[in-house]
């Protein structure tokens, strides 16, 4: 068989087919869970942490949030999606986290702010990014602290 006996349109049909079978996603769109009671399931999951400040209104970015351990002993990624503005939220948590026990080590205010805390046994760094048209985005990150730091 030569391809002197296909004509151009079957030619670029049979191309077509071709490349259509090898689309990986099946054109269905996958639900979130919950989906008419996903704010209150991320506004009551807030209550496990109580060592660090929580603006009001934000809600937790469920996919982009990894968290191991519990309570006061966590640690991971908090990712938030707030309403305010990277200002508002820079002096909010530059205020609101030495209260809850945090000893700031050092700040940094520019158009991505960073925050950076320590406890005990812990360290905590703070992300502010402001969104292109409204509110911003908040990335807590909590690790252990080397404990073998001394001179």
């Amino acid at each position: 068989m030569s391809f002197q006996n296909f004509s151009p349109t079957g030619l670029l049909f049979c191309i077509l087919i071709f490349l259509g079978g090898c689309e990986s996603g099946m054109g269905v769109k996958p639900m979130p869970m919950n989906k008419g009671d996903s704010s209150k399931s991320a506004q009551a999951s807030f209550s496990q942490f109580q060592d660090v400040p929580i603006p009001i209104g934000a809600e937790m970015d469920l996919d982009r949030t990894v968290i191991l351990g519990a309570r006061e002993s966590w640690i991971g990624r908090l990712t938030l999606e707030t309403s305010h503005n990277s200002v508002k939220l820079f002096n909010f948590f530059k205020q609101k986290t030495p209260e809850f026990g945090w000893q700031e080590i050092t700040s940094i205010r520019s158009a991505t702010s960073v925050l950076t805390y320590s406890q005990t046994n812990r360290v905590l760094t703070i992300q502010i990014i402001a969104k292109t048209l409204q509110g911003s985005e908040v990335v807590m990150t909590v690790s252990p602290r080397d404990q073998n730091t001394g001179s």
